[in-house]
């Protein structure tokens, strides 16, 4: 695996994939299929848009969709030209939409064909936006993103981009007030990534398959699919969550690792067909953002057969902050399952 030695901030992961395994599949959404090649070039001229279009280092580029392909493509683009994608959560209310793009005073904005009537709507509020892309529907005011990114240049920009430099900025809500932005750096998120492939189950090598369902306006979504992609996995997108279609996607795509927050494993233990769904490719599945109840877990543990660690983390850390290990996962119901486990190398952790 070339990630711990070729990859040194955001961008350099398409990069170095594209460069050492063009043809290698790196994301399929909805049957179609796009190489680390492709997604190398594509980001490119996402980047040389973005650019031409006005937009400097650390401009925010807000995208407000649900899970797609095309997702990757902004973000990896905005990266190539040290701008920061800012995944706006598509449950928000219109007015709260509106208030994350102009707090984020992001400057381009991609939305799918389900949320034009939500940006149509608080268009005249949205104060910083010069550029409107929509992403696979067109939309008779805004550029349509694939003859947008089709007519860019292919030449990677290689717009410089340090450790300090904002790559994602997201949006989350504690108890009172607006959502805030959490700025996630390069160097936050290759704090995480490296421990991540080698310490999140088995080693993570380039022929994983890595389920994507999680909402990637959350550090869940995004990040778990970032990791798939630094180790040169294929991510398989799922645009929602859909029991049945998640039952359908393990076999078929003979999935490898996935992660699921509670009510999604509750879902899928009561989805019928789960005991007849063939699950013998999963290697790990990660778990978190919410309590378990045990009986849950072991049910899970039973059914799946497979590796299973718990992981606690937040918006502001980059994810993952500690690890409950496949070892402490005793079906029998070892107490240790209730906890959200250890710290992970490198996390300093103090309980007040």
């Amino acid at each position: 695996m070339t990630t711990d030695i070729d990859i040194a901030c955001l961008a350099d992961i398409t990069r170095a994939h594209a460069a050492a395994r063009p043809n290698a599949v790196a994301l399929v959404y909805q049957g179609r299929e796009t190489t680390y090649r492709e997604l190398d070039e594509r980001a490119s001229r996402v980047a040389n848009g973005l650019i031409a279009a006005g937009l400097g280092p650390q401009a925010r580029v807000a995208y407000l969709d649900k899970n797609s392909d095309r997702f990757f493509e902004v973000l990896f683009g905005a990266a190539k030209a040290n701008q920061v994608m800012v995944a706006v959560n598509w449950r928000l209310a219109p007015p709260e939409v509106a208030y994350v793009i102009n707090d984020a005073q992001a400057e381009a904005l991609f939305v799918g064909q389900d949320f034009f009537p939500v940006i149509e709507k608080v268009l005249p509020e949205l104060r910083t936006v010069k550029t409107i892309i929509a992403i696979d529907a067109p939309h008779e005011g805004w550029e349509h993103y694939p003859e947008w990114r089709d007519a860019q240049s292919p030449e990677d920009p290689r717009v410089p981009s340090g450790e300090d430099d904002v790559a994602i900025q997201m949006y989350t809500s504690g108890t009172t007030g607006h959502p805030k932005g959490a700025q996630l750096t390069n160097g936050n998120f290759f704090a995480l990534l490296p421990g991540a492939v080698r310490e999140w189950g088995p080693r993570w090598s380039e022929d994983e398959v890595n389920l994507v369902v999680m909402p990637l306006f959350h550090i869940a979504g995004s990040g778990w699919g970032i990791v798939g992609l630094y180790a040169g996995a294929k991510d398989i997108v799922l645009r929602d969550v859909v029991p049945a279609e998640i039952l359908k996607v393990i076999p078929e795509y003979r999935v490898t690792r996935a992660l699921f927050v509670p009510a999604v494993m509750l879902f899928l233990l009561q989805t019928p067909g789960v005991q007849e769904t063939d699950f013998s490719s999963l290697k790990f599945i990660a778990y978190g953002a919410s309590p378990i109840p045990l009986d849950l877990l072991r049910n899970a543990v039973a059914t799946f057969k497979c590796q299973f660690a718990q992981l606690y983390g937040l918006t502001e850390t980059t994810g993952a902050v500690t690890y409950l290990p496949p070892e402490d996962h005793d079906p029998n119901g070892n107490p240790r399952m209730r906890s959200c486990g250890k710290p992970l190398p490198g996390v300093e952790l103090r309980i007040v």
